[in-house]
């Protein structure tokens, strides 16, 4: 199979996309069905785009694009004149129609995002189940990913990750999500991959150290472009920096690893003296955790409470349950001390 595919990818003027379907699917009688492609196109560097996706993309007689504008630039870089329609959030069940009519003419055709491999936290999949129910052939052409060329870089565990794409934009909803998250990734413990715009990452960051404590992470920006960085650390440390910009601009990827919560921003407490914590009255007997306490103590704590009061818009007793997992201490003793804090001037 390698070196068939490595035969129906070179190029050749004389190829057509038809062709190349019987080329990679032998046991195809039907030469002459026609295909979607799925075209991966660069996110940020011109460059990043396979011989191959430039030959579909010359050779299909349509490209269903997300932003017609956009797409164009690509297309003129490469001297590529095939028309485009435009195939977005807002019209992809009103395109599915047009695509099988051109596809049941015997015409190849082809769909692409703004950046990246489509239908990754993009429109795309209505379109996709809508033209394998119809009969016809959805082939990949593999290129650029976010997710996977920041993971790669990331120096974060790669054998298993989740992609939560991007977050919900509302707090609550956002912190739940997280905690779904969380539980989720234990067993296994997952490296975990979020898109996020760059005026939430601050937010989002906040509130994964509320729900998951301090994490190795990472935060590309700019993956493939001029000014592409890569902040690596603690999320502690990561947002500190992000906090002290004026401006954080272009889309990032944060890629969660799976650590020690203790450091800056999050208390770890031995689930074995947790039942002997009392927040609320400062009680503790056990030399096990007057040790925690030395590390961790309660004027931190206290701390901890307060920036999550600022930095959070959920109801205390949201914001109790969350903390009172995170810590493995009760909730209500954690909303008790909450409400005291509330009362100080």
């Amino acid at each position: 199979m390698q070196n068939n595919e490595l035969k129906s990818s070179n190029y050749k003027s004389s190829d057509t996309c038809s062709s190349e379907l019987s080329d990679t699917s032998p046991s195809n009688t039907n030469i002459n069905r026609a295909t979607l492609y799925i075209v991966a196109t660069p996110i940020g560097n011109l460059e990043d785009i396979t011989f191959r996706a430039v030959r579909i993309l010359s050779q299909v007689k349509l490209i269903a694009a997300e932003d017609t504008r956009h797409t164009a630039k690509l297309l003129s870089h490469y001297q590529i004149t095939t028309p485009l329609i435009s195939c977005h959030e807002h019209n992809e069940e009103s395109r599915i129609d047009t695509l099988i009519g051109k596809l049941s003419q015997g015409l190849d055709v082809a769909l692409v995002s703004d950046a990246g491999t489509p239908l990754i936290s993009d429109p795309g999949y209505r379109v996709v189940k809508g033209i394998l129910d119809a009969g016809f052939d959805v082939l990949p052409i593999p290129g650029p990913c976010a997710a996977i060329a920041g993971l790669s870089v990331s120096g974060l565990p790669t054998d298993s990750f989740i992609f939560a794409g991007f977050p919900n934009r509302k707090q609550g909803k956002r912190i739940s999500e997280l905690e779904t998250l969380n539980d989720a990734i234990k067993e296994k413990k997952s490296t975990i991959i979020f898109y996020e715009s760059p005026h939430r990452i601050v937010r989002l960051i906040e509130d994964i150290l509320l729900v998951m404590g301090n994490r190795p992470a990472m935060v590309a920006r700019e993956i493939t472009k001029h000014y592409e960085e890569y902040l690596r650390g603690m999320l502690s440390h990561i947002l500190e920096i992000l906090k002290s910009r004026p401006t954080i601009k272009g889309e990032c990827a944060l890629f969660v690893g799976w650590g020690s919560t203790s450091g800056s921003g999050a208390i770890t407490v031995a689930s074995s003296v947790a039942d002997e914590i009392s927040v609320d009255g400062l009680d503790h007997s056990s030399s096990e955790l007057k040790q925690d306490l030395l590390q961790s103590s309660y004027d931190e704590f206290d701390s901890i409470l307060l920036n999550a009061l600022e930095s959070s818009k959920v109801k205390i007793s949201a914001l109790a349950k969350t903390l009172s997992r995170q810590y493995n201490l009760p909730r209500q003793d954690i909303y008790s001390r909450i409400l005291k804090l509330q009362q100080k001037p």
